[in-house]
């Protein structure tokens, strides 16, 4: 997808005023959260699961150089062949020299954020390569050329009237005068277009939820059939993911599988969780005749040692951005990058610099919300107030913010000038505002007054009332 981090004010701007997208999210969101809370409420260990997690991912991410290696000998052991990929061209380049290798013109795609953040489609697309999305969010998103805005439900954006006007204006083979009557239909269309492409491919691409070092496993989850007709219909299985994904065991793997769903969509477990370890075996039915995992970095191990290293933890679930105020306001494409929501404004900066991607972990009421759902505790609005520190330190905020920071730096620096500041500001604006109850324009506040009213403070500051209150309680 094209970067447009930079312009999040403008997206957000024009994200609030559309109301198709607005439909969508009063919609849809509001059900992640309810069905997450269901889950738990049925899990009384729920809690207990979260520190689980969390310490199996921590221990992983300590040990990172001796579980990759443990993971690459067993893939290798199995009969699979292991790339190293340092950066996006690496693992575009080493994708690319698979399917050649297959004499592969098309290739069925599984759900994969880490192929979105590396812009893979783009690049087959560009070297003779036709990738076809089969998950069927990613599928409409394809035909509509438009990127996912959401890590689980990638056409989280759109309604069903635009799943219909696609399918109409795409599917020209079809009878024009054809009638839409459930959801059903539109599934049902879709399998028939994809089942041919399934047969087809040579080259199968998915993602990995997990990988398992002590068997050489990848895992999958999801809740549509496409991701098991990707890596075994085709001759050759091709797996892009993170070096984070790494997890020591399949005991380990099990334990994060429990917090996963229930943190994603609110399930007991995903329709379909498949390990896959190798190639095809002598007495196997089905499967790829080649097995390729293509592991990347991207940034990933400059995590480790610094503020960001716990965001290594995050295992993809979402649940941040479908429980954060902003992002169920301006939804997912504002956030201009493949990661948005709170775990974005962490992860995005990190790769692509907080030179370009400065404004998203800004984008944030630090509510604290994110991190309460976080399966594996990640500490989200901590890590977002680094990169403002690193955005201030660069002086690549605003002047007027820049300003006004320093500005009130000196008043908090004095206490007693900044109480006898506040209270007198206090009376002012109570003064002033008293007829009406607010200001509907306030002088250094337009932006806010701009979409909402100032209320009028009433009575004394804050910390008149705190003192006058704790002299009486004595």
């Amino acid at each position: 997808m094209l970067l447009t981090t930079e312009a999040f004010k403008q997206n957000a701007t024009g994200a609030m005023a559309d109301a198709g997208l607005q439909k969508a999210l009063a919609r849809a969101k509001p059900q992640f959260a309810k069905k997450r809370q269901a889950a738990m409420d049925k899990l009384p260990e729920f809690e207990a699961l979260r520190e689980t997690a969390k310490n199996i991912k921590n221990h992983t991410i300590a040990n990172l150089d001796f579980y990759l290696e443990t993971y690459a000998a067993a893939v290798e052991a199995s009969g699979g062949h292991v790339h190293w990929c340092a950066t996006a061209d690496d693992a575009r380049q080493a994708v690319l020299k698979i399917c050649r290798d297959a004499g592969a013109k098309t290739v069925t795609k599984g759900k994969s954020m880490v192929t979105e953040e590396i812009h893979l489609n783009d690049y087959l697309e560009a070297n003779g390569v036709t990738p076809v999305e089969t998950d069927l969010g990613e599928y409409i998103l394809q035909l509509r050329r438009e990127p996912p805005s959401h890590i689980i439900g990638p056409a989280f954006h759109l309604n069903r009237e635009d799943w219909e006007d696609t399918f109409r204006k795409v599917h020209t083979d079809l009878p024009a005068d054809r009638v839409f009557r459930e959801r059903r239909d539109i599934l049902t269309e879709a399998r028939g277009k994809l089942r041919q492409q399934f047969l087809a491919a040579d080259v199968g691409i998915t993602g990995a939820n997990f990988l398992v070092a002590e068997t050489g496993s990848s895992v999958i989850v999801t809740n549509e059939g496409n991701g098991d007709l990707t890596q075994t219909l085709p001759r050759v299985h091709v797996v892009v993911t993170g070096i984070e994904k790494i997890v020591p065991t399949i005991e380990d793997t099990l334990a994060l599988l429990r917090v996963l769903a229930r943190s994603a969509t609110g399930q007991d477990m995903s329709v379909y969780t498949t390990f896959s370890t190798g190639g095809r075996r002598a007495g196997d039915p089905d499967g790829p005749q080649e097995y390729h995992v293509v592991l990347l970095d991207n940034g990933r191990s400059g995590m480790v040692g610094t503020p960001f290293q716990d965001m290594l933890r995050c295992i993809r679930c979402a649940a941040c951005m479908n429980h954060c105020p902003v992002y169920g306001a301006v939804g997912g494409h504002a956030y201009g990058s493949t990661y948005p929501g709170p775990m974005g404004a962490v992860l995005t900066p990190m790769l692509v610099g907080v030179e370009a991607a400065g404004q998203l972990p800004n984008a944030s009421t630090f509510c604290g919300k994110c991190e309460s759902v976080c399966p594996v505790k990640i500490p989200l609005p901590n890590m977002m107030r680094h990169w403002r520190d690193r955005e201030f330190e660069r002086h690549l905020g605003p002047p007027a913010m820049r300003y006004g920071l320093v500005f009130w730096g000196f008043f908090a620096r004095r206490p007693a000038l900044y109480r006898l500041g506040t209270r007198f500001m206090a009376m002012g604006l109570g003064f002033l505002g008293a007829k009406r109850g607010r200001f509907s324009y306030l002088a250094f506040a337009g932006a806010w007054t701009k979409a909402r009213d100032f209320p009028a403070p009433e009575g004394t500051s804050f910390f008149a009332q705190y003192a006058a209150r704790q002299k009486a309680a004595r």
